[in-house]
């Protein structure tokens, strides 16, 4: 097959488009349809030229992907890929973002929109009358992008006749951890928004403040609310969440009748005097340079000692009044 005659080098890392992108170019994946490879990408055909099994109960050691110049070329595109399945497996991002944006420098300035009460009715326009208007502009300040990631320490000697299926293991729980610390890195974006409404409260959460926060957050939906897992225990107690519907379906799957329909999200590393609402639509837009990204000179060198595994995000609010912070004070 033609992939048998790819060489692969560390070169293939460095272009902008990155290793699938660049293996790709060299052998499209289109060329196999109809065949037993279709459905592969380039990268996974490449672990079938070199019979590498990175998963299962027969999966290969870490040492098989150092069996040929070639194949220790794959090794630092399986540990990205490893950290992003964990990353996506432990991700509620999607959950509260309206859109990702991709770039390819580290300076991006976002757009924005602060609708003033008056430009949320939608009144009628006479002939002749001016239009109501959206201002949509460019913000004054570059959206910040943050590197989040960790550093493998491992020697080559220590870890080469471990098998693939455990090393993945710790591989994704690296891939959680970026993607709770960009969960904060979010919620402080919307914290950090002058613009968006903040709501102080005394005492524990109740009917009435959320009914509140859900009028206040109109005209946009509230779909979507993020509390530590004491806060959302307060709201697990309030008398209108807790008849004996509520109770058969929180305890028969584990899905509580929730305010105004909203998705829950409990996140453990918050404060526990804080409750963000949001709607995903239109709230927050995520800003990325790449995915994840490995130091693959060392990992291809055999150097897995403090090779540093990374993603760059930053976070943007789109429309202020898309979100709302309701504190409590004790």
């Amino acid at each position: 097959m033609a992939f048998d005659n790819i060489r692969l080098e560390k070169g293939l890392y460095s272009t902008s488009k990155g290793f699938t992108a660049s293996l790709e170019e060299l052998d499209p994946s289109e060329n196999y349809i109809g065949t037993d490879y279709e459905g592969l990408d380039a990268y996974q055909r490449q672990l079938k030229r070199f019979d590498i099994k990175v998963s299962g109960a027969g999966s290969d050691t870490i040492s098989k992907f150092f069996q040929t110049t070639d194949s220790a070329a794959l090794f630092p595109e399986y540990i990205s890929r490893a950290v992003q399945q964990g990353l996506e497996e432990a991700d509620i991002l999607p959950k509260i973002i309206a859109t990702t944006t991709n770039i390819d420098s580290l300076d991006y300035r976002a757009i924005e929109s602060v609708p003033t009460e008056e430009d949320k009715e939608l009144a009628a326009v006479a002939e002749g009358a001016k239009i109501p208007e959206t201002t949509v502009k460019t913000k004054d300040k570059l959206t910040t992008l943050h590197k989040r990631g960790r550093m493998l320490v491992a020697s080559y000697e220590a870890v080469k006749f471990q098998k693939l299926d455990l090393f993945t293991v710790t591989l994704r729980q690296i891939g959680a951890y970026i993607a709770r610390t960009q969960l904060i890195d979010a919620l402080t974006a919307i914290s950090a928004n002058e613009a968006t409404e903040k709501i102080e409260m005394t005492g524990k959460v109740g009917y009435e403040n959320l009914v509140s926060l859900w009028d206040k957050l109109s005209p946009y939906k509230l779909t979507t609310i993020v509390a530590s897992s004491s806060v959302l225990a307060d709201i697990l107690g309030i008398t209108e969440f807790k008849d004996s519907n509520a109770g058969q379906s929180f305890h028969g799957t584990g899905r509580m009748i929730t305010p105004f329909g909203a998705e829950v999200l409990k996140v453990g590393n918050i404060s526990d005097k804080v409750l963000y609402a949001l709607d995903n639509s239109a709230a927050l837009e995520k800003v990325q340079a790449g995915g994840v990204t490995t130091e693959y000179d060392k990992l291809i060198d055999r150097q897995l000692e403090r090779a540093a595994i990374t993603t760059i995000a930053g976070f943007s609010p789109i429309f202020s009044d898309a979100a709302k912070i309701m504190t409590f004070n004790d």
